[in-house]
């Protein structure tokens, strides 16, 4: 897709989405006028209007994100019943962002933080100072993104469109045993929209049309959807998205070069009830995304990236859900990325280290196959007034990884190989009036190879929460205290065992494969606080809080280090470059601990959030010597405030953040940034949303971002404007 092919199809497109939103804010500020117009009339000669009753006015719009059911909760748990450190955002927060990556979606939740390059398009998820390598478990529709490749700054990354995604729940840390292999830092679950999103109950079909503008690096959006209801128990959804950005300006206003892109996003999904206690969901989601890659503020690789994920989800259960609950999950995501050199390059050959020039034209190509199967059932039975609630399954992923390209292309410093992980798991939740109790233990098994290597290994790792709800007064009674311990496994991926060959650019040392990798194996610690109460200050209203403190030790701690061939033993040789070799190594263990806080306090007028999360980490060497985690998050605190009015039709507030530099990052500083946001809905079927980000135009830079020297600096004030319009019959 070239350079030029993507400049000629962003000016078509941008016009095309131009004129959409024209459209669309046309017919939004008629809307606006005739309200206007209405509101001005007598009250007596006011057409007539459907009044809420006392208590829809009484009920928080909504309730609280706290009160929504976790979509990947094995057990139907809402965030505040979950005895972990569990976060949910949903579609209304989702529009109130206008997110135009997975990173803003994620804005405010503690402990989570999102490293993307001046790109945008690809995102890395750090969770309590965890990232890459399978270390977050990033899940799409049940589906695992593992795509890799080597390079500086962030290393697995995914891509998601937010228009797609309906709902996006976390959890924090190595307790979600279920969820998979190797999820040490946590788990991240992206759920897409359903036809039932845009039907309503007497509709048969439903469709619905948004563009949307951005000032910094001029940004335009395009989105359609349709809905269709085949039967009363078949529904079908489709939906594209365009996006056509340029390069945006940071704070100070200078341009940051090959930070535009463009991306065409789409996703299909059908949803079948064979009977009324069965459902099939079958979907597609998939993107092509196109950018230029720069150096030294120059174009000199021209990136194509396709990625399509295709995933099957069953669920049946018995009439009440007692001891059958089953969970049959099957998924496939393929990611292509194509990388074709724009100009000469000088490199150096990956296997003699002597220098090569790359040509113009020049290409390197990276594919990985993910493959997933997913099992497991509920059963749900009480023993001696005790309720158990019995989640026993097992899971497998396979990744498929094929490399290749000119010699001195960047793709031989990703191997190519095979790498499967399964497991089985058994979880019993005990319920006894003021006590809960969760013992799971798992098993996970991995083997590795190429055509060299055969490597493999496996572990039990046991989870323990208990929960206690001791108060029984009003104030307290909703007031649970629980602390867990719990152990995950993370098998050594394909990179970092088997990479090799010859530093590509700038100066040629090696890259030494180490086959004797050791797992590593996170062991935390997790005390924590939840706190729900209704009717506080007036009829309706809703506090919820959660709190917790962490020590996470992850034993075995895998990180890139640099060996001289004066050490001995070190392994590295002599030879053409700089006397240096780079390996991933086992360190004795990683140490990282913090705090977390979530609450929101919701009422009929409005609501109001705080989030703040705090995370210290340093490696330990096996000779005791302690260095600072270069992937260590900034701590943050971030104040949230939406004033509702008009009975709910319009929503206006603000965020502000406050960024604490972290710990040893040499280019990260302290920043605060503050951003507002309205969203009017004019009527059943137009919406009207506006946004204001880093609105005193700070210049900031994401640490996880930063190198020794180096600072990717985000975008300045960034103004949005969107208009939605929903029709169906």
């Amino acid at each position: 897709m070239g350079s030029m092919n993507w400049e000629r199809r962003g000016r078509a497109t941008a016009n095309g989405a131009a004129a959409l939103l024209a459209g669309v804010a046309a017919i939004a500020l008629s809307a606006l006028s005739a309200h206007a117009q209405q509101a001005m009339q007598p009250a007596g000669k006011q057409p007539d209007q459907s009044k809420k009753t006392d208590q829809e006015k009484a009920t928080p719009a909504g309730a609280t994100l706290l009160d929504k059911i976790l979509v990947l909760s094995r057990t139907g748990e809402t965030a505040i019943e979950s005895l972990a450190s569990a976060s949910h955002v949903d579609q209304e927060q989702l529009d109130r962002r206008m997110a135009t990556t997975p990173n803003e979606m994620l804005f405010g939740v503690p402990g989570v933080a999102a490293q993307a390059d001046a790109r945008r398009v690809s995102t890395s998820i750090n969770i309590r100072g965890l990232q890459d390598f399978g270390r977050v478990a990033v899940i799409v529709d049940g589906a695992r993104q593992n795509f890799q490749r080597s390079d500086h700054g962030t290393q697995s990354t995914f891509y998601i469109d937010p228009e797609l995604v309906k709902s996006v729940d976390v959890i924090r840390g190595p307790v979600a045993n279920t969820y998979g292999s190797g999820a040490i830092g946590g788990v991240v679950f992206f759920d897409t929209k359903d036809a039932q999103d845009f039907l309503k109950p007497d509709e048969t079909w439903a469709g619905s049309v948004t563009g949307r503008y951005e000032s910094n690096g001029k940004g335009w959006t395009s989105s359609a959807s349709g809905a269709y209801r085949v039967s009363e128990n078949w529904e079908v959804l489709g939906n594209i998205v365009y996006r056509d950005y340029d390069n945006y300006k940071d704070g100070d206003g200078d341009t940051v070069n090959g930070t535009g892109f463009d991306v065409l996003s789409g996703l299909l999904k059908t949803t079948i009830r064979p009977t009324e206690n069965s459902e099939l969901k079958l979907g597609w989601v998939g993107s092509s995304d196109g950018w230029d890659e720069t150096s030294g503020g120059v174009p000199v690789n021209d990136i194509d990236l396709k990625s399509n994920t295709f995933t099957a989800r069953y669920n049946i259960t018995d009439e009440d859900k007692s001891w059958l609950d089953l969970h049959i999950n099957t998924s496939y995501n393929k990611t292509n990325l194509g990388l074709t050199s724009l100009v000469p390059q000088n490199r150096f050959d990956p296997v003699s280290g002597l220098p090569v020039v790359l040509p113009a034209g020049s290409q390197s190509t990276f594919d990985v196959g993910t493959a997933g199967i997913d099992i497991w059932n509920t059963s749900r039975f009480e023993t001696g007034g005790i309720a158990h609630e019995l989640t026993y399954g097992g899971d497998w992923v396979g990744d498929n990884v094929k490399t290749g390209g000119a010699a001195g292309g960047d793709s031989f410093y990703t191997p190519s190989g095979k790498r499967n992980v399964s497991g089985a798991y058994v979880q019993d939740k005990l319920t006894w009036d003021w006590l809960e109790v969760i013992a799971g233990l798992r098993y996970d098994s991995y083997s590795l190879k190429d055509a060299t290597h055969d490597i493999s290994g496996d572990r039990l790792s046991p989870r323990v929460t208990v929960g206690v709800s001791p108060f029984e007064s009003a104030g307290l009674a909703g007031l649970q205290f629980y602390g867990t311990y719990a152990e995950g496994y993370r098998s050594p991926s394909i990179t970092e065992t088997l990479i090799s060959g010859n530093h590509p650019a700038g100066v040629s040392f090696p890259f030494l494969p180490n086959p004797n990798l050791r797992p590593e194996t996170g062991k935390t610690t997790e005390f924590g606080v939840n706190y729900k109460q209704n009717d506080i200050f007036e009829a309706g209203d809703a506090l919820r809080l959660k709190a917790a403190y962490f020590n996470n030790d992850v034993d075995d701690y895998i990180d890139g280090v640099t060996l001289s061939p004066f050490a001995p033993g070190s392994g590295c040789p002599f030879g053409p470059g700089i006397p240096i070799c780079f390996q991933y190594q086992n360190f004795a263990k990683a140490r990282i601990n913090g705090v977390e806080l979530e609450g929101v306090y919701d009422a009929a007028w409005g609501y109001a959030g705080l989030s703040a999360s705090i995370t210290n980490g340093h490696t330990v060497s096996y000779k005791g010597v302690e260095a600072d985690l270069a992937t260590t998050p900034s701590s943050q605190v971030t104040a949230q405030l939406g004033l509702r009015f008009l009975e709910d039709k319009l929503t206006v507030g603000g965020e502000v953040q406050y960024n604490g530099k972290p710990k040893g990052n040499a280019v990260a500083t302290d920043y605060t940034l503050v951003n507002a946001f309205a969203s009017y809905q004019a009527t059943d079927d137009l919406k009207v949303d506006f946004r204001a980000d880093n609105l005193f135009d700070v210049k900031y830079a994401n640490p996880l971002n930063g190198g020794t020297t180096v600072a990717v600096y985000e975008p300045g004030i960034t103004l949005k404007l969107a208009a939605t319009m929903r029709f169906g019959g």
